[in-house]
């Protein structure tokens, strides 16, 4: 029997069980946040400095399926800088970003100013404060999801990513989890 899990993936950890030999030992794992059945995988990932919803499985075809580009993510993104409608509606209809040495223009997505602070825990990493200018906090909900992509949306459109949080995967919510908290679920709902 499959098992599944919702997780917090805080600040500072690789979406990964072990290392390997690109990875230094110092590095934090996935592992050391619970008790994980063997066989368990992130399904996608977040970069180390990026946080939030990540979903864990131990079957390999629902991880497929929810990467395979029709699951949308949703991502909390603070940015450097006071944020326009004109750079929303830029972000929206695709920016060129570059991928492994190669322009790609970005899907169409969904991107929205926020209308008030998200209230996510403390970063273990403090995030610059006021005195080096204004953020802004957006949200971007997309399908596809290459190599950096958010992160490289945001500096293509002028406004590059402070923080980034994923907020949701189908149907599945961040809610009210802590940084590092892991639950199991018993099916995604995607």
């Amino acid at each position: 029997m499959h098992r599944h899990f919702k997780i917090y993936k805080p600040y500072g950890f690789l979406s990964q069980f072990v290392s390997n030999q690109r990875t230094r030992r110092s590095k934090k794992m996935l592992g050391e946040l619970g008790d994980f059945p063997e066989g368990t995988m992130s399904i996608g990932r977040l970069d180390e400095d990026s946080e939030g919803l990540l979903l864990l499985t131990t079957n390999g075809k629902v991880s497929a399926e929810i990467t395979g580009g029709n699951v949308e993510k949703e991502y909390y993104v603070q940015v450097d800088g006071l944020i326009k409608e004109k750079d929303i509606e830029k972000l929206s209809n695709g920016v060129e970003i570059g991928i492994n040495g190669k322009k790609y223009l970005t899907k169409p997505c969904e991107a929205r100013m926020l209308e008030s602070l998200p209230d996510f825990p403390p970063r273990a990493k403090p995030i610059r404060d006021e005195r080096h200018g204004p953020t802004s906090w957006i949200s971007i909900t997309l399908t596809e999801g290459k190599f950096r992509q958010v992160k490289k949306m945001t500096a293509a459109a002028g406004f590059p990513t402070l923080r980034l949080v994923r907020v949701r995967i189908g149907q599945e919510k961040l809610d009210s989890l802590n940084s590092g908290e892991v639950i199991e679920v018993k099916n995604f709902t995607y």
